[in-house]
């Protein structure tokens, strides 16, 4: 996955249906870092320790080095030392740990002096060489020079083992004292105690040091990633079988082509504990090299599954086909996946892992996509008293009391209502109460109706010259139509249920006296029809039920999702803000059809707005569509 890592990095910006928060974390988990290996001889040995920094304008600056308890180098430095078996001790204890532990904020930063010293390259002082629990061998070369002055990390460790401070960049505001300071300074200065790089912006001394240092020989520019490849091997029976064979005479044998796949034997005991069963499946196991025909040995590891999880929507489009993975024809028609919908916690492992594996299978001419998911949505999880809702919190809700309660769609309309599906739900029964309520108000809406519409055809020509009551209602109709759709297809579901809410509210408004005016009828009958349709994705049952009610025989479900007229939704008028130089100087009711130009001339011609800039120059008209004007004069 390495050698895709720049590739991956630059694609995040061509996401633009992906949240910012998952490309953000993948960014981060890629970890590219541009700045300059440099080499730190050990003193009295041929050896050099070999850094990363993307600071080398702080290298006066580091006053001692601290090595990843895994480093290689580390038996080589601590042979024939007095404090070896200390050393050992330590490395062994802090090797068992964990990464996140090691390098979380809130772990104690400790570390132990294996008794060597380096050569700073620059200063030519003799710095002591450390070894400590948060430098991970996974990240840059295992190593780091240490400048406590300007990071915070080293300067915490500095203090606890009394190890000295140099500053080397001096901020614009002041002066910091390297004794008495207890925030490292991280930001951009001026370059001090710094040989001939005195006096420079620390910009500047970045690239002058790293020119130096490649001149010299002792460092290099280089560009780094926190991502390292992948190990996808598994000592467990469930997963895809790795297609090798071990032969005594040829070695490592890939499984022939025409033999794959190999499939895993169903007849297994699973009575070896911890071990997998593969290992003692003598059937499995022995099979022939297909080179030589000697006995071999199959690999009984397996694969991460997440490797089946990186490329199973390819077959999705052609699922029958059985002489290769996927028909690349088939996947030219239907990838990339429109709407890809998973868990934040997937973000850097599925979700990478799909991003490469299909860059992989393009560059093997089986794909023509760069990218295996347009648009993204990662749901939110539910919580309940602050936490996450779990069987091991023992927070979680019966869903089956719930529904014999309320019913289904009472509970479904809570969720989707709650919480905007990519955020957290925060769970309420109270909530449940409420979507209840609020479905019995909509059962005794429409059943009210029944008689009052029954029989009545919604005729287009017949609703042309409505009263202003009627006309409100057609309008707040078809708002609704439009809000809804817009809504659903961007998976605001709240909104969308609130915008239904609304239409509600507005309908049991609808007085009696309006309901007798010509055309009311049938505007009360498109009206009742659509919430009922509108509603049915979220309550299915309810609705459902309804339209039966309303006479239909056919299932909601086969029904066409309805279209709002976009002459209807359109607001009589709208208010035009108008200000000047920033301040409310006015109102103006306006047709939203209006086009900024003609905004514009409305807002000038104003009576209050031509007395406020009479006799000034008008040096700039901001137009906001259907908001506001801002005169600058």
């Amino acid at each position: 996955i390495t050698a895709y890592a720049e590739e991956l990095l630059q694609e995040c910006d061509r996401l633009k249906g992906w949240p910012e928060r998952v490309l953000t974390m993948q960014r981060n988990w890629i970890g590219k870092s541009v700045g300059v290996e440099i080499d730190f001889p050990v003193v009295g040995s041929p050896e050099v320790i070999r850094i990363f920094t993307t600071r080398p304008d702080t290298i006066f600056g580091a006053t001692f080095m601290v090595l990843a308890p895994e480093h290689p180098l580390i038996p080589t430095l601590i042979a024939r030392q007095d404090n070896a078996e200390a050393v050992q001790a330590f490395v062994q204890r802090v090797s068992r740990e964990d990464t996140i532990t090691r390098t979380a904020e809130e772990t104690e930063k400790e570390g132990i002096f294996t008794g060597r010293y380096a050569l700073n390259p620059l200063t030519q002082e003799q710095i002591p060489i450390w070894i400590a629990n948060f430098v991970l061998m996974e990240y840059g070369t295992g190593a780091i020079m240490a400048v406590p002055a300007h990071d915070q990390r080293d300067l915490d460790f500095a203090r606890k083992y009394h190890l000295p401070v140099r500053v080397v960049i001096q901020p614009p505001e002041g002066t910091l004292d390297a004794e008495t300071m207890t925030t490292a300074y991280v930001e951009e200065g001026e370059m001090i105690n710094s040989g001939q790089f005195t006096g420079l912006p620390s910009p500047e001394g970045k690239e002058r040091i790293a020119d130096y240092l490649e001149e010299a020989g002792i460092g290099r520019r280089t560009v780094n990633y926190r991502l390292r490849d992948w190990g996808i091997s598994r000592q467990r029976y469930w997963g895809t079988p790795i297609p090798i064979i071990y032969c005594p005479d040829c070695g490592i044998v890939p499984v022939p082509y025409e033999d794959l796949p190999v499939e895993l034997p169903l007849d297994l005991e699973f009575t070896f504990g911890a071990r997998s069963p593969l290992e003692e499946s003598e059937e499995f196991l022995r099979v022939s090299c297909p080179r030589c025909g000697k006995e071999g040995r199959r690999e009984t590891d397996t694969m991460d599954t997440f490797i089946d999880s990186s490329w199973y929507f390819e077959r999705y489009t052609s699922p029958h086909t059985t002489d290769q993975p996927f028909s690349p024809e088939a996947a030219a028609y239907w990838m990339p996946v429109d709407q890809y919908i998973g868990g934040i916690e997937h973000a850097v492992l599925h979700l990478l892992y799909a991003r490469f594996y299909t860059k992989v299978l393009r560059d093997l001419g089986l794909l023509k996509i760069d990218e295996p998911f347009q648009n993204l949505l990662t749901q939110g999880m539910v919580i309940k008293g602050g936490a996450k809702m779990s069987k091991s919190k023992g927070n979680i809700v019966d869903p089956d009391q719930m529904i014999k309660q309320y019913g289904a769609d009472s509970v479904r309309l809570f969720m989707l209502f709650a919480a905007p599906p990519e955020k957290d739900l925060e769970w309420s029964d109270q909530g449940i109460e409420g979507a209840y309520r609020f479905l019995n108000r909509v059962w005794r809406l429409v059943t009210a109706q029944l008689a009052t519409i029954q029989g009545v055809t919604v005729q287009e020509d017949q609703m042309q010259a409505l009263s202003p009551g009627v006309a409100a209602l057609r309008r707040k109709v078809h708002q609704t139509i439009r809000k809804v759709t817009a809504d659903i297809e961007r998976f605001h579901f709240n909104t969308a249920i609130a915008a239904i809410m609304e239409l509600v509210n507005h309908l049991y408004q609808f007085t009696g006296e309006e309901r007798e005016e010509p055309g009311a009828q049938m505007a009360l009958r498109e009206a009742i029809e659509m919430l009922v349709r509108l509603l049915s994705p979220f309550t299915p049952h309810l609705a459902e039920e309804l339209w039966h009610r309303l006479g239909y025989t056919e299932s909601i479900a086969h029904v066409a999702w309805p279209s709002h007229n976009p002459d209807l939704a359109q607001e009589e008028e709208i208010t035009l803000v108008v200000q000047v130089n920033g301040k409310v100087r006015s109102r103006i009711s306006i047709s939203p059809d209006l086009s900024e130009e003609e905004m514009k001339q409305v807002a000038l011609q104003d009576e209050r707005i031509r007395t406020l800039t009479a006799g000034k120059q008008i040096k700039k008209v901001v137009v906001v569509p259907q908001k506001l004007v801002n005169i600058v004069v």
